[in-house]
């Protein structure tokens, strides 16, 4: 099972941003999917954000559409969250997840069953 490794959280003010990086550790980013989710205390875990390797379709949420950015690097074996006009309510811990199998589905791949391997997560605070 693939080891990934969130980076990139922190402490922002409102309307601050931040990238959220998530990698591989020892082995290639492997996936049909991977997805950026979040979960705040107290709250369910929500899917973000996804991109499908394939074709790099991406998916949002529409609480983060116009806000925030999926990307990839494929060279550097990175995928990306750029997070923009961040809010208080963005505050959580960020993980991202990937899923290798394929799976050929008509939704927008943000539901956390989906997926088989889990990084530890990066705390994300949005605060005055």
């Amino acid at each position: 099972q693939v080891q990934l490794v969130e980076s990139g959280g922190g402490l922002v003010q409102p309307g601050g941003s931040l990238r959220l990086s998530c990698a591989a550790s020892g082995s290639t980013l492997d996936y049909y999917v991977i997805g950026w989710f979040r979960q705040a205390p107290g709250k369910e875990r929500e899917g973000v954000s996804s991109i499908r390797g394939r074709d790099g379709t991406t998916y949002y949420a529409d609480s983060v559409k116009g806000r925030f950015t999926i990307s990839r690097d494929n060279a550097k074996n990175t995928v990306y969250l750029q997070m923009n006009s961040l809010k208080p309510e963005d505050t959580a811990v960020y993980y991202c997840a990937t899923r290798r199998r394929v799976l050929l589905y008509n939704g927008n791949y943000l539901l956390p069953h989906l997926y088989d391997s889990w990084g530890q997560g990066t705390q994300v605070t949005v605060s005055s």
